[in-house]
């Protein structure tokens, strides 16, 4: 018995300790495992608490907005606010006048500070707008409830109001389950308000009837909505929100935007929505800044109160509370406008005490030294948990660019639990490149990196430019390469050797970056046919113009200009990715580089991909190595449909040679012309 414990004992000394699945997948984390471990302990944790330990869901306790706010019952009407430093509160509005009256005064019904009002059915009606009026200690004022459903701006005065709504029918979903595809994942980022031709502030429906079967037409399988939550400056992109329940009443009504959903729906198009938790806008009496009293009610105290570089103010995550706030915020999208997921905004800042401001970001101790919000690590973690608890089919996407391990893990492994994270390096290193190279140094090498430079075990979604390099202050691809002559050599033939540089390139920049996906790939609306201008939103400097808060789709349904050639290509590049079952799940195999010739090819599945990004040279017979077989050209940028010269006869099947060095790889020789500064896909038949 000694012996064989002896022996037991000895096995045990020799077996290599159990790293979380995180840590597994990748040996330079095991210095930071008790940091993981620490972080997915919180987070279980946590769940037991919210949960009273695994009694009830996380969706069980994510119900705040069925309990919260003013809602219809079967005998009336009852208002609930969660105000713990409040003394009095009333609703004011039409229907009283706005004058605090007896009838309309709410009772605390709970030491956590919960109040709660009844009314009769004749109390208050659809469509009245109202307010609280706050009492405490020190001061008062009128403030709009912080789960209001329904905001709305008075055109006259711009003063904001909550507004009952209870129409007398509710909508009726047209497809009410929907299941996303996601093989991949193809996102048309958008704003409804900018989203016309039409210089003004665009609505819900507009949107479904112009805009929507542009997406459905080109390819996209999921819309990502922007500045779908209230927010009182129309300017911020809708990233400085003040009512977090509120769908943005300058677009139209809750009804529409469901309309607008569920259309989509019903041509196999997910809708996710930016969902911004990362901060609030600092008003008070529009927002939550100082809903009764205490600046701090939702909010960080002290230093870390407001955002040092956003104006505004900073959740504190660590209070049960916010979490529960937060938290019901993510089911009520989901649940009552069937949104598909979210794209969560402002990750990095949530992350770090600093907010990643000055952050370098070296080397992965900088992710586990201390400066982290273990508070706002366990919010994201149970944010994802619920989310996924609701619609097990839910997208959920990190906007992060410290590059954080383990953001898009599964929550099992130690991670958060993100589907999908930004490949936010893409963007960059494109603008990088264009702004600091000469054509003769693009290296294909340092291309083939960038594009899948990502953790194996988080999937991304991967994209040349969004609505940030659109902005006043910035360029987009096509500016950046086109510059000025986008205005006065874009009508075909009328071109000049910028034009056609630009358009070639931009052609390849989409095709290489899309090619290696791993996840998701994500385009702004209108950057796929070249949009020439920069957005702007009505402002005091630009005298209120909503002349560049739009999209000119005049440009690309002109076929006498240049920009259908780029909105064709995307289209059609679209169409080769998905005509390859299981995109997702092929490797992307690198075939051949050389920085020298500026060339490079790779495959994945049955598609190879093959660029000449030299600006001068073409080759004749360029040979890879690659399966044998026969391989049809299925999309070409030089085609003189998508702007190019056409140099290649595209309807010929190009056949491998024989070389016995291979034959037991099953492998031979495929040779190209390959005209410069110019890409194709072929495809094994």
């Amino acid at each position: 018995m000694v012996k064989k414990a002896k022996e037991t004992a000895l096995k045990k000394t020799n077996t290599a300790p159990s790293h979380i699945g995180l840590v597994k997948n990748d040996s330079y984390l095991i210095p930071y495992e008790d940091a993981i471990r620490g972080r997915h302990e919180h987070a279980l944790w946590k769940i037991n608490q919210l949960t009273s330990q695994g009694k009830k869901t996380l969706s069980d306790f994510a119900n705040g907005y069925q309990y919260y706010g003013l809602h219809k019952t079967s005998r009336g009407w009852v208002f609930r606010e969660w105000a713990p430093n409040a003394k009095e509160i009333y609703l004011v509005g039409d229907f009283n006048d706005w004058q605090r009256t007896d009838r309309y005064r709410a009772t605390r019904i709970s030491e956590t500070g919960d109040w709660e009002l009844k009314l009769s059915a004749k109390a208050v009606k659809h469509g009245d707008l109202f307010k609280m009026y706050v009492i405490w200690d020190g001061g008062e004022g009128e403030r709009i409830p912080a789960w209001a459903t329904r905001v709305v701006q008075d055109e006259r005065t711009k003063i904001f109001s909550a507004q009952v709504w209870n129409p007398a029918l509710a909508y009726i979903w047209k497809k009410p389950k929907f299941t996303p595809h996601k093989d991949p994942l193809l996102i048309y980022e958008c704003h409804v308000g900018m989203g016309l031709d039409a210089e003004k502030v665009g609505t819900y429906r507009e949107f479904k009837e112009q805009v929507l079967p542009r997406v459905i037409k080109d390819g996209y399988n999921c819309i990502q909505m922007m500045a779908v939550q209230e927010h009182p400056y129309y300017g911020s992109f809708g990233y400085h929100v003040s009512s977090f329940f509120a769908s943005s009443s300058r677009f139209g009504t809750p009804e529409e935007l469901k309309e607008l959903i569920d259309e989509a729906h019903s041509h196999g198009v997910a809708v996710i929505m930016d969902l911004v938790h990362s901060h609030a806008v600092k008003n008070e009496k529009e927002g939550l800044g100082n809903l009764a009293g205490d600046p701090n009610q939702y909010f960080y105290p002290g230093d870390r109160h407001e955002h040092p570089a956003w104006d505004s103010l900073c959740f504190d995550y660590g209070k049960d509370n916010v979490v529960h706030f937060l938290l019901s915020n993510c089911k009520y999208w989901l649940e009552e406008f069937h949104f598909d997921g979210f794209r969560f905004d402002g990750v990095t800042s949530m992350l770090y005490y600093s907010h990643g401001l000055g952050e370098a970001f070296t080397n992965y101790g900088d992710y586990f030294n201390g400066r982290q919000d273990d508070n706002a690590i366990c919010y994201l973690t149970l944010a994802n948990k619920l989310i996924h608890e609701v619609n097990k089919h839910a997208i959920t996407i990190a906007e992060e660019v410290s590059g954080m391990p383990g953001l898009a893990a599964r929550f099992e492994d130690g991670g958060y639990g993100f589907d999908y994270r930004m490949a936010m390096n893409i963007p960059d290193f494109w603008i990088k490149t264009i702004k600091e190279l000469k054509d003769e140094d693009w290296k294909p090498s340092s291309i083939f990196w960038e594009v899948r430079n990502r953790r194996s075990d988080e999937k991304t979604i991967s994209y040349c430019e969004s609505h940030d390099q659109a902005l006043v202050g910035d360029k987009t691809i096509i500016f950046r390469l086109i510059d000025a002559d986008m205005y006065w050599h874009f009508k075909k033939g009328d071109e000049n050797e910028a034009v056609h540089r630009g358009i070639a390139l931009h052609k390849m920049i989409r095709l290489v970056t899309a090619g290696a996906i791993n996840g998701g790939y994500l385009n702004f609306m209108g950057n796929e046919f070249g949009h020439p201008e920069w957005i702007d939103f009505p402002r005091e400097g630009n005298g209120w113009s909503h002349k560049y808060a739009r999209r000119q789709w005049n440009l690309v349904d002109n076929l006498e200009l240049d920009y259908h050639y780029l909105g064709d290509f995307d289209k059609a590049m679209l169409k080769v990715i998905k005509s390859e079952k299981r995109f997702n799940l092929t490797n992307v195999q690198e075939i051949w580089h050389n920085d020298g010739d500026q060339v490079l090819a790779f495959m994945r599945g049955n598609l190879l991909f093959v660029f000449n990004f030299s600006p001068v040279n073409s080759f004749t017979d360029y040979g890879f190595l690659v399966p044998t077989g026969g391989y049809d050209v299925v999309l070409d940028t030089d085609a003189k449909e998508f702007g190019g010269n056409g140099l290649n006869d595209d309807s010929i099947v190009h056949l491998t040679t024989y070389d016995p060095l291979y034959v037991n790889e099953h492998k031979e020789w495929l040779k190209l012309y390959l005209p410069a500064r110019t890409a194709f896909v072929l495809k094994k038949n």
